[in-house]
């Protein structure tokens, strides 16, 4: 189950098609907020391995008593941080060495990632 917000607006791109749930009424899913314990867990998995996949991603999502779409969300949106920390850091070691990087170099990595930028639930 997930739990929706109420009414948000209606969409002014047109009349609703196949995609949309009918109606103007547009929900929108409320966010999940982790505790402190389940980041921690999550955040130590994630230093072991960055994909969680199969069993694992269940037995995980059991033990800190959430569903797995919500660990798997969890897993790519980490992805996500930790690629952006990765190229700020090579960023910042390049600068100190007087290295300038081209004005591109976010745009070069998007198609390898292009499948973890999902951050709602289905």
């Amino acid at each position: 189950g997930l739990e929706l917000s109420h009414c948000v607006g209606t969409n002014s791109l047109g009349p609703a098609g196949p995609w949309r749930s009918g109606g103007p009424c547009k929900m929108k899913r409320v966010r999940t907020v982790f505790k402190p314990e389940q980041l921690e867990r999550l955040e130590q998995e994630f230093l072991k391995q960055q994909y969680m996949v199969g069993t694992e991603r269940v037995d995980l999502a059991a033990t800190l008593h959430l569903t797995e779409t919500q660990v798997k969300v969890w897993f790519q949106n980490r992805r996500i941080k930790w690629r952006k920390q990765s190229m700020e850091q090579k960023a910042a070691k390049l600068s100190q060495f007087g290295v300038i990087q081209p004005a591109t170099a976010d745009s070069t990595d998007s198609k390898d990632h292009e499948e973890d930028t999902v951050d709602v639930e289905l």
